[in-house]
């Protein structure tokens, strides 16, 4: 991200995210905004743009679902929006309530107008970030990377202390 010039960084608590997030917070050219829920980051990213700054919106696929609305914010605006969203439901999935939305996730992105990157590799990774990156900022469209739930990992809520 910081390649790409991203200064400002929203996002819900996500354990699929958190060593991003914590690299987002020790850089001090980056703004981290924890939101409350995941359309906020629609605003958040608009308003950077609007302030001359580029931002990423860093969610799970159970987010998509919060954001159907506010996609249209992007998409109507032809502001640039940057999606980064661990997958669930997918791979060694445990909890039954992750799987309708990650399932659906890539799809109600592009009925949304967004478009979607796969992530399944971690060396793949700087290239499509920055390809999808490219899109949004210098095609100012709406643009998701989908990080496969077999690369982030799956949780486990067991017997863990």
């Amino acid at each position: 991200m910081k390649s790409c010039d991203v200064r400002q960084v929203g996002s819900v608590p996500d354990a699929g995210h958190k060593r991003l997030i914590e690299l987002c917070h020790a850089d001090p050219r980056m703004t981290v905004v924890p939101l409350t829920s995941e359309e906020q980051g629609i605003g958040l990213a608009a308003g950077a743009w609007l302030g001359g700054q580029r931002s990423a919106l860093l969610m799970q696929s159970s987010g998509v679902g919060n954001c159907v609305n506010a996609f249209t914010l992007a998409t109507n605006c032809g502001f640039p929006l940057l999606l980064l969203v661990t997958m669930r439901g997918e791979w060694g999935e445990f909890n039954p309530w992750q799987i309708p939305m990650g399932q659906a996730a890539r799809e109600t992105l592009g009925l949304s107008g967004v478009r979607t990157f796969r992530l399944e590799r971690g060396e793949d990774a700087e290239a499509t970030l920055e390809a999808a990156a490219g899109l949004a900022f210098l095609g100012y469209a709406a643009v998701a990377v989908l990080i496969s739930q077999r690369l982030v990992g799956t949780k486990s809520f067991g017997d863990e202390p």
